[in-house]
Formats: structure tokens, C-alpha cells, sequence
């Protein structure tokens, strides 16, 4: 058993009691009444850092929600390591889906149970711990930066011009950042590129006032059944999204990358099985892993409109509404297309009808190249707590801000997570093994050890 195993084990009851404190605190990001509580677990954070060791650890105010950021500097001379994460969480909803209460977390067959047990407090936590053990074993072999927002939920609004005031402050040689899942507890892998999000909310308006569907139903449009048509022109019979231009940007994989990309295991009939659909579908000529990794998409996210209430009223709704988000690959530019498919909406409306096109937050996808030395770094170190080489992967998801901190600070960021799918992030019952937690304090420790820039 190697020593950070033994400290681990031997500490692993007082880690999770400080975990809970901070899992206690309903930080969620989006919901204005929760303000106090983000300040009060950034507070927490900055004690957390102090236990640890950290030489500075302070709770400074953005123009949204505080930004946690502390350092371990040992000598000036040795490469920097920025350690990214959030410690705001989603929205418990739906409450009654929950079978237990999501800030009061709790353990059950083997797994932490709680609203940010995986995303993203279980898994900052886990550097706070292993800064604690190099610290406390000399064993830290370069300095090592924290930046923990809490505004990543809602598309991290002011962080990036927080970054931008304190660049200095943040100055590093790489990004690490634990906020993503891996493959399998027995297939880990490692995630070197995100898609980036281009996010919009869509009005459509008909009449001046909801209309008695009796007297004017068939002669005048109806702003849902308009909307819904529109939807359903987006995306073509191919899976091809329709919005003019949106693929002039994307970049093509060779056969040999997507030959790289597809030695990730996956049994298409589990995948199936773990959310009880019938089939999948998507971008024809892609498999299931491309079309969450490599391929752009869009999804509706909400739909509403008219009566919804208990009961019946028969109206034809004066607007109808949905929020649309495409998830973009590297080399697409999410401001870009926001315009694109801005133009391309108002464009399909009826002329029964006018349209609005709202944007919301968006980010930039990215990529590390796998034969950088933090990569190379990390993956070592996975090897070593494993014991098998982990996959390269690309994540399908986004995290925006970091396409603006790699541009910012001129530094490629790494995604080394060890949430996995059963974690249900977002949802109710999240959870976050122990045996995963115990297991990225390890594989942390291990990569500073081996990092040398």
C-alpha cells in the first residue's frame, strides 16, 4: 500500500466530514436568494484552503457571484499549475424525485449522495486534499494556483472579466481541472477537449392577447403549433442542423483520429439499457461517441406556451416560447453562431407570426493536445492508481469559461475528472463514489509529483 493510500484511508472519515460542511450549503448560482449562501461557501473554501496549506486563500467579489482564489507558491523559478473549479450547484428540481435531502448529504452503497457531490464540490475538494497531503509529506514539486468561481451553472457571466483584471494574479504554466466524468471506474480516460455552447431563448408572438379557440381556431395561426413547425425544420432527416452556415466551420477528423477516439469502450445496448430508450439517433455516418464528442448538435430545452394549469381553457396562446441550445466543436465560433441561427429563424417564420431570438451565455470549444506533457503527466498518474493506460476522450459537454481562460492566459486546460454517468449530475439523487473520490485525491497527488512542466 503506498503512503498517500494509507493517509487517505486513514483520513478519509474527517475528509468526508469536511466535504459535508460544504455540501450542506445550498450554493445554487441561479436562484437570487441564495446569494448569502454562495458567500458563505466561498468562505468555506478559503478556510478549506488554509487547513491545507495554502500561503494565500481570499474570497474576492466579481460583479455576479465571489471568486475563490488561493495559492502554494515554493519557489518562483518552478512551472505553475492553475487548478479550476466551482462550487456552485444546479437547482434541486424536481424536489419529490429525490430519496433523500439533497443538502444533507448522505453515504449510501458506497457513494456520496447530495446536490454537488460530484459537480463540482466532491471533485475541487479532492485538490484541496491532495495539496493538504503534499504539504504536509514535502512533497509538492511545483506551485499550484486555485480558482474556484460560482457562476459556472449559469455560464461563469463574470468571471471572464475578473480573469482579465487579474491575469497576473492568475499567470501559469497549465489548467487542471477535475469537472468531468471518465469512461468507466475500470476504463478511466481522460477528457482533452469540450464542445462549446452557443445558448438562446426564442419568442414567437401571434395575436395581441390569448384568443378563444372556438371563435378564431383555423383562422388564425397558432404561436405553438408555428413554433413547433419551425423546431422541426432545424434539424433534417440526416440529423444535419439546417441553420445556413452552420457547418462551414467545422473541422473534419481524419480516419486515423477517429480510429484514436473510438478505442474507448462502449456496448451501444448498455448505453441504451441505462436510459430506457428503444434506439438511438442522430447525425447519420457518426457513432453514438462522435455525436456527443466530435459531431455539433441542438437541442430544444424548454418548451411553453398557453394553458398548462389544472383543468381545460381553450385558448389559442398570444406567444410561445423555447430555449435552444447547439453544442459546438472546435473551430466553431458560438457568437457566430448565435447570429447564424438568429438570421435563419426569423427567416422560416410565417408571416402569421414575429419572432424574437434572446441570447443567453455561450463558450468556445477546445482541445489539448495529447502529446503535451500535462497530458502525458496525467495520464501517468492515472496508469499508476488504475493500473491500465486511460483513453483519450473528448467530453460532449461544455465548461465556457475555459476556452476564455486558455485565451486569456495563453495556457491549454486538462479535464481530469472521475465523476462517472451514474452520478446523474444535474438530477435528482447525484452522488459520487467514494471509491472514485478516494481514488482522484491519489491520481492528483501523483500528477504533482510527476509534473515538471
Amino acid at each position: 500500500m503506498s503512503h498517500i493510500t494509507s493517509y487517505i484511508q486513514e483520513n478519509l472519515n474527517r475528509f468526508l466530514d469536511e466535504l459535508f460542511v460544504i455540501l450542506r450549503t445550498p450554493s445554487v448560482s441561479s436562484i437570487p436568494a441564495h446569494s448569502p449562501d454562495m458567500l458563505n461557501c466561498a468562505k468555506q473554501l478559503v478556510q478549506a484552503l488554509n487547513f491545507a496549506g495554502a500561503d494565500f486563500a481570499e474570497v474576492f467579489p466579481t460583479a455576479g457571484h465571489p471568486v475563490v482564489f488561493g495559492k502554494k507558491m515554493i519557489d518562483p523559478s518552478l512551472p505553475t499549475v492553475l487548478v479550476y473549479g466551482h462550487y456552485d450547484v444546479q437547482p434541486i428540481d424536481p424536489r419529490n424525485l429525490w430519496d433523500s435531502d439533497p443538502f444533507e448529504p448522505e453515504i449510501r452503497n458506497g457513494a456520496i449522495y447530495g446536490r454537488g457531490a460530484n459537480d463540482d464540490k466532491g471533485q475541487l475538494f479532492m485538490h484541496i486534499k491532495a495539496l493538504e497531503y503534499l504539504l504536509r509529506h514535502n512533497k509538492l514539486s511545483c506551485n499550484v494556483k486555485f480558482l474556484l468561481e460560482g457562476e459556472e451553472e449559469i455560464g461563469s457571466e463574470s468571471l471572464k472579466a475578473w480573469a482579465e483584471n487579474h491575469k497576473d494574479m492568475l499567470k501559469c504554466d497549465a489548467i487542471l481541472v477535475s469537472d468531468t466524468t471518465m469512461l468507466d471506474e475500470k476504463v478511466p480516460s481522460i477528457n482533452c477537449g469540450m464542445r462549446g455552447l452557443a445558448y438562446l431563448e426564442v419568442e414567437v408572438t401571434g395575436p395581441n392577447k390569448d384568443l378563444h379557440s372556438g371563435h378564431y381556431g383555423g383562422a388564425v395561426a397558432n404561436p405553438i403549433n408555428e413554433l413547433c413547425a419551425m423546431i422541426a425544420s432545424l434539424i433534417d432527416s440526416n440529423g444535419k442542423i439546417t441553420v445556413e452556415g452552420f457547418y462551414d466551420d467545422v473541422l473534419d477528423l481524419s480516419v486515423e483520429e477517429r480510429a484514436m477516439l473510438a478505442r474507448a469502450p462502449f456496448e451501444i445496448e448498455h448505453y441504451k439499457k441505462s436510459i430506457d430508450i428503444n434506439e438511438v439517433k442522430g447525425e447519420v455516418g457518426y457513432s453514438t461517441l462522435e455525436r456527443t464528442g466530435i459531431r455539433p448538435c441542438l437541442d430544444v430545452n424548454g418548451i411553453w406556451g398557453g394553458f398548462i394549469g389544472e383543468g381545460s381553457k381553450t385558448v389559442i396562446p398570444s406567444q410561445a416560447f423555447a430555449k435552444i441550445s447547439m453544442r459546438l466543436v472546435p473551430n466553431q465560433n458560438h457568437k457566430k453562431i448565435a447570429a447564424l441561427f438568429e438570421k435563419h429563424f426569423i427567416k422560416i417564420a410565417s408571416p402569421c407570426v414575429t419572432v424574437k431570438v434572446k441570447p443567453h451565455h455561450g463558450g468556445q470549444p477546445f482541445l489539448t493536445p495529447i502529446s503535451s506533457e500535462m497530458y502525458k503527466t496525467a495520464s501517468n498518474a492515472i496508469q499508476e492508481v488504475y493500473g491500465i493506460e486511460p483513453v483519450p476522450t473528448r467530453g460532449g459537454g461544455s465548461i465556457p469559461i475555459l476556452a476564455d481562460l486558455q485565451d486569456i492566459l495563453g495556457v491549454n486546460p486538462l479535464l481530469m475528472g472521475f465523476g462517472l454517468e451514474r452520478d446523474t449530475i444535474h438530477s435528482p439523487n447525484e452522488s459520487f463514489l467514494i471509491s472514485q473520490f478516494t481514488k482522484g485525491i491519489e491520481a492528483i497527488v501523483k500528477f504533482f509529483e510527476g509534473y515538471s512542466g
